[in-house]
């Protein structure tokens, strides 16, 4: 397991003790599957996955600690294709923009203060409160474009 991804599931603990939510093996083991993920991954590719090391894994196991996972901002849910990834950073409640290349379906987190500022400003235009915002740009990723 890499240094970062140790980093994060002792700063997930580390935030779940201060605010008093249990980080359970069963969260744990899923977070550690969303980090270590190559992109978005699926509630039922997760319980593929998590059925290597716990056969009695059941899909509300996993939808449980996703729920969890959600709550306390440790992870993203990638709306338009009903998947999960890891949040790159637990530090603060940030709103999400992700960038989903068509092709090869990585997905790249970014925080732009610009489009976040942007939204605001038209929800107060419009008298509207913003409770949760997610911004999905689809397109090619470095990688696939050079290809």
């Amino acid at each position: 397991m890499t240094t970062k991804i140790n980093t994060l599931l002792e700063s997930a603990q580390t935030l779940c003790d201060g605010r008093g939510a249990r980080f359970t093996a069963i969260r744990r083991k899923v977070l550690k599957l969303l980090l270590e993920a190559q992109g978005a991954i699926s509630a039922y590719d997760l319980l593929d996955n998590l059925k290597t090391t716990d056969s009695s894994a059941k899909p509300p196991t996993v939808y449980r600690a996703l729920d969890f996972l959600l709550e306390q901002h440790f992870i993203h849910r990638v709306e338009s294709q009903n998947s999960f990834i890891a949040c790159n950073d637990f530090s603060d409640l940030h709103q999400l923009q992700l960038f989903i290349c068509e092709k090869c379906q990585d997905v790249q987190e970014v925080h732009s203060l610009l489009i976040q500022q942007s939204i605001n400003d038209q929800a107060r235009l419009n008298d509207f409160q913003v409770k949760k915002q997610t911004v999905e740009a689809y397109g090619l990723c470095h990688q696939c474009r050079v290809d």
